[in-house]
């Protein structure tokens, strides 16, 4: 009956026998009796208690890694579309620079059309101005002939002897 007794206990007597043999024994690594059926009941028990912890935890880090990955995403789309900003103000100074640069330009051939016009006018000036000199000279040297011509009828002519 006692063996009886030991096999419905299951478990709980092999337990015992366990704690007994550690107890006897001061080496605990030789005497050690380990069931096969109580490490799969508690490897089962831990198991069941922690798997759907850990499998709720694996869920939601995978979320947490997708999550991750479109934030990458969306920040590196959103330093594109900042790249793309400062290059539209890289653009928009380029675009303002050269509005500067053609207004100079403009004023500088404003300058050398009038610059050209004046030069015009005074090469005009400058030749009338020739041509007077050369009037006032022509007249000068042909009233200098004038006053020659009348000296050499005023010199006195000898008569002639006849």
């Amino acid at each position: 009956m006692e063996a009886d007794g030991l096999e419905d206990e299951g478990p709980s007597s092999q337990s015992e026998d366990f704690q007994l043999a550690h107890q006897e024994s001061s080496d605990p690594v030789d005497n050690v009796y380990v069931d096969k059926e109580a490490v799969d009941k508690l490897t089962e028990g831990l198991l069941s208690h922690y798997l759907p912890d850990l499998q709720n935890s694996k869920g939601v880090l995978q979320e947490l890694t997708q999550n991750q990955l479109i934030l990458l995403d969306t920040l590196d789309q959103e330093v594109t579309k900042i790249s793309d900003c400062n290059a539209l103000l890289d653009l928009n100074s380029l675009f303002t620079e050269a509005k500067v640069y053609h207004n100079k330009l403009v004023s500088i051939r404003k300058e050398m059309i009038m610059i050209h016009e004046k030069t015009t006018k005074l090469k005009k000036k400058a030749l009338k101005l020739q041509q007077q000199k050369q009037k006032e000279a022509l007249e000068k040297e042909q009233q200098r002939e004038k006053e020659l011509e009348r000296e050499r009828q005023l010199i006195a002519k000898p008569a002639k002897r006849t």
